[in-house]
């Protein structure tokens, strides 16, 4: 049996599917307080070392494929605009595959400034700067990686249709998609070798990864206090008065840029005529987790408007806590589901697992399983915990590839910054962190030994399927998808998975190291000398 070993002291089964929210273990009353433990949530940003921040036991890996976008030119760190369509889904007969059974989201992101986040060394950040660029392990160099800037994360998710509505599922409501703006920061020292104290990790949710959280909403005021800290259940219920909701298939227009207030996102949807925003701003609520260690309780959140951290997008961009080397990307949560024959009232599959054609015993990773009265789009039964074992269904060939029987592709445009286009493009997927012994699997990220781009299964096959990046002429200009070939409209797939080229080493703190260095591999990364994919409209690339 492959997978993580899952206690029983989850406060929701149910929850523990959701990207947003299960009860703390501070709160009250389960129905005044949410929030998001990042040991369970499957729609975390995935660090470099869980071990160190969630201990050994009881944590979910995040398989991320993605694309990630290079540019010298000021301002391509901190101001992207990319053009979206939303995928479509096909008849809800539960036969057919859907988005929510790929992908719980989507996603954006940019690197951000938080002073009280990893690596806890350095009380300044200046925004939209690339003198934070720290990456050199050198303790007697200037830009010594352990004198990082503390650094946070934007994930602008998309969330499809799918099983439940938030926050005990991963949807808005059974017909739309919806957005929010989630912040993830890690309370952790890594050169002293401590962690946010024990009282205030158990309030915010379990875990010292923690985000700020607000959905986007027409008038680009949050619901309710986006910290973590002064977080309630509105902060994470959708407001389908308020909130951005959007069709399958609609077109969108997505901006993140900086302002004075923070960090600003707007989602125009073009074919509705509809918008949504949100500003990572004090006014809604934003902030950081105040950092005191054990044996204080100290919990406090400090008001915090979050600005880019970067000026550029380069390989040297990067939040040097997080599995993925990105800065400016996009990136697809994959590895989240598998159909369940039977679940329990605790939320584990105690029946057989598996698409039609593969059905097998349940095993170690069937948890955060829901029966098929809570699947609104479609009555299926299945699970959401993360799928170690890679053969759940985003590891078969029922992604996008023109079938009538499988959904549509994410379709989204290279970015534009400040009107020029992004002068190169990488692929990058996290494979050697989830396909790592800690997660039950062959890859050794010291020496790269038994990592491989098609993560092997629990049988210890090659999977069934794993999805690459392509490109095809959507609206009169190219367009990225993601998922398999798709004959007749494909222009370029890169080789397929070929295309996350070769195997990543990157320098890392060493926890409790006292700023020591380990290089460890958790990425296949292939990077092109251009882009091939340029947005219409835009100007040539950078220099």
């Amino acid at each position: 049996m492959r997978g993580l070993r899952f206690g029983a002291s989850i406060a929701s089964a149910l929850a523990l599917l959701a990207a947003i929210a299960i009860p703390s273990a501070a709160s009250t009353t389960a129905s005044s307080r949410y929030t998001i433990n990042c040991r369970e949530s499957p729609l975390c940003l995935e660090v470099a070392n869980p071990a160190e921040a969630f201990g050994s036991t009881k944590y979910v890996g995040h398989d991320e494929p993605s694309t990630l976008f290079y540019s010298d030119r000021a301002g391509s760190g901190n101001s992207s605009t990319y053009r979206v369509t939303l995928p479509k889904d096909p008849p809800p007969v539960k036969t057919n595959t859907f988005n929510f059974q790929l992908h719980p989201a989507f996603w954006f992101g940019m690197a951000l400034c938080n002073t009280q986040s990893y690596p806890e060394q350095v009380s300044t950040c200046t925004p939209d700067s690339d003198t934070n660029i720290a990456n050199n392990p050198n303790p007697s160099a200037p830009d010594f990686m352990g004198r990082h800037a503390g650094t946070a994360f934007l994930e602008l998710q998309f969330y499809p249709p799918g099983w439940a509505p938030l926050p005990a599922g991963d949807s808005c409501d059974a017909s739309h998609w919806c957005v929010a703006t989630v912040i993830w920061s890690l309370a952790e020292d890594p050169i002293n070798g401590t962690l946010l104290n024990t009282s205030c990790t158990n309030f915010i949710g379990g875990s010292v990864e923690y985000p700020n959280f607000a959905f986007l909403t027409h008038n680009g005021v949050a619901q309710a206090p986006a910290n973590i800290i002064d977080a309630t259940s509105a902060t994470f219920t959708p407001d389908l008065s308020k909130d951005l909701l959007m069709n399958s298939g609609d077109q969108l227009v997505v901006d993140i840029h900086d302002t004075a207030q923070g960090l600003s996102m707007t989602v125009k949807d073009v074919s509705s005529g509809v918008s949504g925003a949100m500003t990572a701003s004090i006014a809604n609520g934003f902030g950081m987790v105040q950092y005191v260690t054990d044996p204080a309780t100290t919990c406090n959140n400090i008001p915090y408007a979050f600005h880019p951290m970067y000026s550029t997008s380069s390989e040297a961009t990067r939040v040097i806590w997080a599995a993925h080397s990105y800065n400016v990307a996009f990136s697809d949560e994959i590895g989240h589901f598998d159909y369940c024959t039977g679940v329990s009232q605790g939320g584990y599959c105690y029946g057989n697992e598996g698409s039609p054609n593969d059905v097998e015993k349940t095993d170690g990773d069937d948890f955060g399983c829901f029966n098929s009265s809570q699947s609104t789009l479609v009555k299926v039964a299945g699970c959401i915990g993360t799928n170690t074992g890679f053969d759940g269904v985003p590891y078969q060939p029922v992604w996008p590839d023109g079938s009538a029987n499988h959904p549509t592709s994410i379709l989204f445009g290279s970015p534009l910054t400040n009107g020029k286009n992004y002068s190169r493009v990488a692929f990058e997927a996290d494979l050697p962190r989830i396909e790592a012994a800690d997660f039950g699997g062959a890859c050794n990220r010291v020496t790269g030994a038994g990592c491989t781009r098609i993560p092997v299964t629990d049988e210890g096959a090659p999977a069934n399927f794993y999805p690459f990046f392509s490109t095809q002429q959507a609206n009169g200009s190219c367009t990225w998808a993601l998922g398999n070939d798709n004959p007749g409209v494909t222009t370029h797939d890169f080789g397929k998975n070929d295309q996350y080229g070769p195997l990543l080493f990157l320098n890392f703190l060493q926890f409790g190291g006292g700023g020591a260095i380990r290089t460890i591999t958790d990425d296949f990364r292939g990077v092109l000398s251009s882009n091939p994919c340029p947005a219409a409209g835009g100007e040539g690339g950078g220099h």
